[in-house]
């Protein structure tokens, strides 16, 4: 690995262990094996490479969002089987660490403005990237469309998940109480 991999490494770590707020430049330094300078010349900023960092520790939880990955899904795309199936692969990384950093970044984001902003782009892939796990396909086909409005649906799902887990696991839904949420939505919007 060069400079800018053992820096994205370093950060990883460091954020799982410190968290955004206590993290600084030399704690990153540290972890990485590298040096002060190698942070501005690959990343521009200690904030942009934490964002960075924090995205792929994101991007790393979607092999566990799709369950044990032994076997394809069995449960039809875009069903409520498939909705609750995906909500509890999901639910079950939520006592994940990595999970409280989503927490501490929407607290700060008007403190950190250039990590909100590089995160707020991500919201979009994120979206993108949830779609095919519930309603099939690949995500390098769905849509610009399709990821700003089906796409965020989910991302706003996940993150008052995140808010609901991390304030009180206990008494967070389950993915059985998400799907009847669920079912009781379809049913009033199919009524006549």
């Amino acid at each position: 690995m060069g400079h800018r991999e053992d820096l994205l490494e370093g950060a990883k770590r460091c954020l799982l262990a410190k968290g955004f707020a206590r993290t600084t430049a030399r704690d990153i330094v540290k972890e990485s094996g590298t040096n002060l300078a190698s942070i501005g010349y690959h990343y521009g900023s200690k904030d942009a490479l934490l964002a960075q960092a924090y995205v792929a520790l994101v991007e790393g939880m979607g092999d566990a969002f799709e369950g044990d990955g032994t076997a394809q899904s069995a449960t039809p795309p875009g069903s409520v089987e498939r909705f609750q199936e995906v909500w509890g692969n999901i639910i079950g990384t939520l006592g994940d660490p990595m999970w409280r950093l989503s927490v501490e970044i929407l607290v700060m984001g008007d403190q950190l403005p250039e990590v909100r902003d590089h995160l707020a782009r991500a919201q979009r892939e994120a979206g993108r990237g949830l779609v095919p796990l519930l309603m099939g396909g690949r995500e390098e086909d769905v849509s610009d469309a399709t990821a700003d409005t089906l796409g965020a649906f989910y991302v706003t799902l996940m993150t008052g998940l995140i808010a609901q887990w991390t304030f009180d696991p206990n008494s967070a839904p389950g993915a059985d109480r998400l799907t009847e949420g669920l079912r009781q939505v379809i049913e009033a919007a199919t009524r006549r």
